[in-house]
């Protein structure tokens, strides 16, 4: 499956609280954010992994360019308006009948993760857009659904039992919309999962326990915090282990251990 990544924001509000890092890179727990989640898909199936950034972020393209990964890594420099324009360019290179999109600064445990893949790797439905029951987001986009689980709609005052958390498990009949939202000149994915609805597509809902962002410098406190101690530990279906020679990030093949009777 093909993960994506958009980080093609400013993160004026990190640099203007003194945040010197741009926000792919700030660390949490040493570990910047982009290649926390790079870590995380590897470790759970990624054939390729895309990544938007914007034309300005030339140090974090530069920390992606030395990335050695054992699968491609299409990196795309374009500075748009927002992100839905920002998916678009990254739906270009997208393989496959279904893809992970997120946002570089989405922080959840990797467990609830884990078994977010697993579900989305069984649904029938369009989409299964990951929410959450804790709201950290100054704007929140609340989620209404059904019993069932399928999303019914979208609100931005309207307060439900969810709210959006900035993960979309997408099939590629998702991709007819966003040609549309573009057309339409729409900037913001909550605009995109608007229209996913109102042109017919099934979406359905799956809660994660808590997915941060991190907008301002105390979410990275906030974050760490929420990470420590981590809460999932690489089994023998997890293929991939991190090393560290040097700030640039290297991964090298582990081969799954037996597993007994």
């Amino acid at each position: 499956m093909d993960f994506a990544i958009i980080a093609a924001g400013e993160g004026s509000r990190l640099a203007e609280e003194g945040v010197r890092e741009p926000k792919p890179l700030v660390p949490l727990h040493g570990i910047p954010l982009i290649d926390r989640l790079v870590d995380i898909f590897l470790r759970h199936g990624a054939t390729a992994l895309h990544v938007i950034v914007n034309e300005e972020m030339t140090e974090v393209q530069k920390h992606l360019q030395q990335m050695k990964l054992p699968i491609p890594l299409h990196l795309t420099v374009k500075s748009t308006p927002g992100p839905v324009q920002s998916f678009f360019f990254l739906s270009l290179r997208l393989r496959g009948e279904r893809f992970c999109l997120t946002t570089v600064d989405s922080v959840f445990r990797e467990e609830d993760f884990s078994r977010y893949l697993d579900a989305f790797r069984e649904e029938e439905a369009d989409a299964l857009m990951a929410v959450t029951e804790y709201v950290d987001d100054e704007k929140p986009l609340y989620v209404h659904t059904d019993e069932q689980g399928f999303i019914r709609r979208f609100a931005d005052q309207t307060q439900s039992r969810y709210v959006s958390g900035g993960i979309y498990g997408l099939k590629r009949s998702a991709l007819r919309v966003l040609q549309n939202s573009i057309r339409n000149n729409e900037l913001r994915m909550r605009h995109y999962q608007r229209r996913l609805l109102a042109e017919g597509l099934s979406l359905k809902a799956y809660p994660f326990g808590q997915i941060l962002d991190i907008d301002h410098a105390s979410d990275i406190e906030k974050a760490e915090h929420f990470l420590n101690p981590p809460s999932f530990t690489p089994s023998a279906h997890a293929p991939y282990e991190r090393t560290h020679p040097g700030r640039h990030p290297a991964w090298k093949t582990i081969l799954p251990q037996p597993c007994g009777k």
